[in-house]
């Protein structure tokens, strides 16, 4: 099929227009009018994954996170995205990039089924559609009362991590949470409105986690990959159905960094 049928049906399920003003999402490089037959999918469009995509044989490649955010003024082989351009040009291969349209559309919803939440309230209303509201995170319960200490273990096994960081006391109770995959920290003032006693989320520095919890809030900070990587499994089980003629495959699960304990 031409890569135009199926960027043409991820933009009514993922309208670029419902990405934030900041964000860069769509076909970034490519042609339209090409054939696509093998789509890999990956969090991050790094050297890495783009040579796990030429090995695959791919001839799309779709992230979350763009590759190209900010205007460029030249395009050569003297910086690293320099280099994934001219590789994904020179090898046939088409990028596009679905962002914060897809956080919004997909990655809330999805996350907060990951935890099990019930009673579900959107965390941050970004649209006021038909449908209801649209936007970034969700508030809800959690499968049962535990503690913050529970709690943690609930989401690293929940989302398969090595690791998670907790902000707060461990034995304190919890029941409402929020989530927000990615770097959730904006939306603090969101979290607190909503009364949740413990937000879930990624990139949490030292001052916005103890801020939080002086002003009465839990936060178990589960990395940007670690509440992100499952776009990809999500996104394939998404494209297998609605295009079966099409090979998709992903990118290795991989931590970007590791966790060294010393005795």
């Amino acid at each position: 099929m031409k890569v135009k049928k199926l960027t043409g049906w991820l933009e009514e399920k993922y309208p670029g227009r419902m990405a934030e003003d900041w964000d860069n999402v769509g076909l970034l490089v490519g042609d339209d009018e090409a054939e696509v037959h093998h789509v890999f999918l990956a969090l991050d469009l790094t050297e890495e994954t783009l040579g796990q995509a030429l090995q695959a044989g791919a001839d799309m490649v779709i992230t979350h996170h763009p590759m190209i955010f900010h205007g460029m003024k030249r395009i050569n082989n003297h910086d690293f995205t320099g280099r994934k351009i001219l590789t994904l040009i020179r090898s046939g291969i088409q990028y596009y990039a679905m962002h914060t349209n897809y956080d919004i559309l997909g990655m809330a919803e999805l996350s907060a089924d990951y935890l099990e939440l019930s009673e579900r309230q959107v965390l941050a209303v970004t649209e006021e559609a038909e449908k209801g509201q649209e936007g970034l995170g969700r508030v809800g319960n959690l499968p049962r009362r535990m503690t913050l200490k529970e709690c943690g273990a609930f989401v690293k096994e929940a989302f398969s991590l090595p690791d998670v960081r907790i902000y707060g006391d461990p034995q304190s109770m919890v029941e409402k949470a929020a989530v927000c995959t990615g770097s959730g920290k904006s939306l603090l003032s969101d979290v607190l409105k909503k009364g949740a006693q413990v937000y879930i989320t990624g990139d949490i520095d030292y001052h916005t986690g103890i801020d939080a919890v002086a002003q009465g809030l839990s936060v178990i900070d589960a990395g940007h990959y670690g509440t992100e990587y499952i776009f990809m499994d999500a996104m394939k089980k998404t494209l297998e159905g609605q295009f079966p003629e099409l090979k998709i495959s992903c990118a290795q699960v991989k931590s970007p960094y590791t966790v060294l304990c010393l005795e």
